[in-house]
C-alpha cells in the first residue's frame, strides 16, 4: 500500500505540475573526434564526457573515436548525409573552408546568446583562432591544439660534448649539433641519427614550420591563394633536403610520422620534431633525460599551429545546438583545458587554463609543458584553403618528390603551385 500510495502521489504531483516523460527527455549529442598522436587520449576524452554528463544529466554525449583527422572528417560528413547526423565534431582546424562551402557548420556567433557566452568565445589565444575565423565570425573553437616542438635527448647531448640546456636555436646550429649527435659504427652504419623530421602523415605541417622560419607563409587568410613557389619557400624545402642529402644528420628520403615517437624513445635519434600532443606520452615512457624546446629559426623563429577544433553542425536542432555549445564550453573551460593539457601535452587553449592551480603546479615540476604555448608568439596559421584536401595533397606530393630525389625543390613546388592555382581560381 505504501508503494501504491507513493506512486499515486508522484503521479498526482506530476499531473499538477504538467510534467511528462517528454518534458524530462534528455538531449542526445553525437560527437566524432580524432587522435593523431596515439596514446590513451580516448580514455581521457571518455572521462571528460562522463564528468560533463554527471554535471548535466539532461544531456547525453556519444563520443565516437573516428581515427585520424582525415578519417574523422570523412565519417562526420558521411553521417551528415545519412539519417543519423552528428551534432558536433572535433575536426581539423584547417577544414573550416571546406565545411563552410558544404554549409555543414554553424557559426558559434549565431549560437551564443549571453554576455557570458560571448566572453567565453573571445577567451582563446588569438593565434589558435586564426584557423577558426572567416568572414568576421567564429566557426571553429580550439580544443586539441598544438605547435610543433623540438624534443631532444639530453643524455646524447652530454655524450656529444654539447650543453644539454642549450638546444639549437638556428638552422646553422641545428646542422652543426646534428653532425655531432650522429653516430656511426665501424662499418659506416648509422647507429644514432642527429635529428629526424617526419615527412609522412602531415608533411605540409612540418614544411609550414620551415617556411615560417624563413619568413614565408603558405597561403592567404581567405584560403584563396597559395605561395608554394616563392623563393623563400623553395629555399626552405632545399634546406630540408640538405639535412639528409648534404649534411647527413637524418635519414635520406621519407621519415614516418607514426613511428618517429618510438624511434625517439628507442634512442635512434637525438632530436625529433613532433606535435606537443606527444609530450605526456614521451614524459611517461622516456628512459632518459629529455628536453623540449622551440623549433630553431633562420630569419625568425616559427611554427604553425595545428590540431583540432570543435564544430557544431548546421543540421542540428536549436535545442541540440545549445546543448552542443554547453558541452564545448565545458570541454574548453579553464579547469578542463588544464586537465586536458596535463594529461596529453596539448596546450591549454586560453590563458585561463594556465591560471589554474592544476597547470601552475604542473609547470613548476615540468616546465616543458609551457613550450608549445610560449611558441605561440612565433606561430602562424596552419595551411588552410578551399578544397584543402586536394591542395594539401599537391604540396605533400611536392615535398615527397623533393625529399626522395625525384625532383628538385623548385620544380616540385612550381608544379604544386600551378595545380593549387587551378583549383583555387573559382574561389577568388
Amino acid at each position: 500500500m505504501k508503494i501504491l500510495s507513493k506512486y499515486l502521489t508522484t503521479v498526482g504531483v506530476a499531473s499538477i505540475l504538467g510534467l511528462s516523460t517528454v518534458a524530462n527527455a534528455a538531449t542526445d549529442l553525437t560527437m566524432y573526434y580524432p587522435v593523431a598522436v596515439g596514446g590513451s587520449l580516448t580514455k581521457i576524452v571518455d572521462g571528460m564526457v562522463d564528468k560533463f554528463e554527471a554535471e548535466n544529466p539532461d544531456i547525453n554525449v556519444n563520443a565516437i573515436y573516428a581515427g585520424n583527422y582525415n578519417d574523422a572528417r570523412v565519417k562526420a560528413l558521411a553521417a551528415l548525409q545519412s539519417g543519423s547526423p552528428a551534432q558536433l565534431s572535433v575536426m581539423f582546424s584547417i577544414d573550416i573552408h571546406e565545411l563552410r562551402n558544404l554549409e555543414a557548420i554553424v557559426a558559434f556567433d549565431d549560437v551564443v546568446s549571453t554576455d557570458e557566452e560571448r566572453q567565453w568565445l573571445n577567451s582563446f589565444y588569438p593565434a589558435l583562432m586564426e584557423n577558426g575565423k572567416a568572414d568576421g565570425k567564429t566557426w571553429g573553437v580550439p580544443f586539441q591544439r598544438s605547435t610543433i616542438v623540438m624534443y631532444y635527448n639530453k643524455d646524447m647531448f652530454r655524450a656529444a660534448g654539447l650543453d644539454p640546456e642549450m638546444p639549437p636555436t638556428s638552422w646553422e646550429e641545428f646542422v652543426s649539433m646534428g653532425k655531432k649527435l650522429t653516430k656511426k659504427s665501424a662499418n659506416g652504419t648509422v647507429d644514432q641519427w642527429g635529428a629526424m623530421i617526419p615527412s609522412t602523415g602531415y608533411p605540409y605541417w612540418m614544411f609550414g614550420a620551415l617556411t615560417k622560419q624563413n619568413s614565408e607563409v603558405l597561403m592567404n587568410q581567405e584560403g584563396t591563394e597559395t605561395y608554394f613557389d616563392k623563393p623563400g619557400v623553395v629555399e626552405a624545402l632545399e634546406y630540408w633536403q640538405d639535412l639528409g642529402n648534404k649534411h647527413a644528420i637524418m635519414p635520406k628520403g621519407m621519415i614516418e610520422w607514426g613511428t618517429l615517437r618510438q624511434n625517439f624513445l628507442d634512442q635512434k635519434t637525438a632530436i625529433m620534431w613532433h606535435s606537443t600532443g606527444n609530450l605526456t606520452t614521451v614524459k611517461n615512457k622516456a628512459s632518459f633525460d629529455f628536453g623540449v624546446a622551440k623549433l630553431p629559426g633562420n630569419k625568425e623563429l616559427g611554427s604553425p599551429t595545428g590540431g583540432g577544433n570543435f564544430y557544431i553542425f548546421e543540421k542540428s536542432s536549436a535545442e541540440e545546438k545549445k546543448a552542443a555549445l554547453k558541452f564545448v564550453k565545458f570541454m574548453t573551460s579553464a579547469e578542463q583545458a588544464a586537465h586536458w593539457s596535463k594529461s596529453t601535452g596539448y596546450m591549454g587553449v586560453g590563458p585561463s587554463a594556465y591560471e589554474t592551480e592544476t597547470l601552475k603546479a604542473y609547470l613548476k615540476t615540468f616546465p616543458p609543458a609551457a613550450v608549445a604555448r610560449d611558441q605561440l608568439t612565433h606561430a602562424t596559421a596552419e595551411l588552410s584553403t578551399h578544397e584543402a584536401g586536394r591542395v594539401r595533397k599537391y604540396l605533400d606530393d611536392a615535398i615527397q618528390a623533393a625529399l626522395t630525389g625525384q625532383s628538385s625543390a623548385e620544380e616540385a613546388l612550381t608544379d604544386a603551385q600551378k595545380q593549387a592555382e587551378r583549383i583555387l581560381r573559382r574561389y577568388k
